[in-house]
């Protein structure tokens, strides 16, 4: 039993990691090349992972279902929804302390460039069985992505950077706070009209634990 809790303690991380290619400070004009390559390799996987999630059509991540059911409601595009709903998590972090860098920009240049660039490369697929294991990578990736580039302390996206403040400041597990956040979103995107698929609550369900464990394997690999 004591095992299996060892290896389960990576769901009990509160905090992201400092490790030998963490910033010293998220608005930092001139970090190191290390940084910098760490922030581009995790932001990429990331991207890739999302467009594998694109590709299986098994269902969208929980904040396009909250996007989209705002968009029906509102009568406005799932763009201008996702807009008004990243400003609105923005506002969130002034009480939680998360500050802007580098990562934050990054975060939305690397990530769409990289859909788009993976959802034009990889082929569709018909097959349910491949569709399912793009989904279940695609998870595993965005999970990684996330580790990888959170450790660079340049800042979080915006729905990282919600996770981020919410555990650090109610000293709360990130695994444990992420699937509370996920839950709720595909929740309220539910009840304005969303669509929410398969794909949608195996996201919900396993990208906070995948995103403790990859800080966790960093932590153990790295520090």
């Amino acid at each position: 039993m004591s095992l299996f809790r060892e290896k389960l303690s990576f769901l009990k991380i509160t905090h992201i990691p400092k490790v030998e290619w963490s910033s010293n400070t998220p608005f930092n004009i001139q970090p190191r090349l290390i940084t910098i390559f760490y922030l581009i390799l995790g932001l990429t996987l990331f991207g890739l992972g999302e467009a594998l999630l694109i590709i299986s059509s098994l269902g969208v991540t929980p904040w396009t279902v909250l996007a989209e059911g705002i968009s029906l409601k509102l009568k406005i595009s799932v763009g201008l929804a996702t807009f008004f709903v990243s400003i609105s998590i923005l506002i969130l972090w002034i009480p939680l302390k998360q500050k802007l860098g580098l990562g934050t920009i990054s975060n939305a240049i690397v990530i769409a460039s990289t859909i788009d660039l993976f959802v034009y490369l990889i082929p569709e697929t018909s097959s349910f069985f491949i569709s399912i294991l793009y989904l279940f990578l695609g998870i595993f990736l965005v999970g990684l992505g996330s580790g990888l580039y959170l450790t660079t302390n340049l800042g979080p996206g915006t729905r990282d950077g919600l996770m981020k403040g919410v555990s650090e400041n109610f000293n709360k597990p990130i695994s444990l706070v992420r699937l509370i956040i996920e839950t709720t979103v595909v929740i309220l995107g539910w009840l304005l009209g969303g669509t929410v698929g398969i794909g949608t609550i195996m996201f919900a369900i396993f990208i906070g634990p995948l995103i403790s464990m990859a800080l966790s394997l960093i932590r153990k690999i790295y520090k």
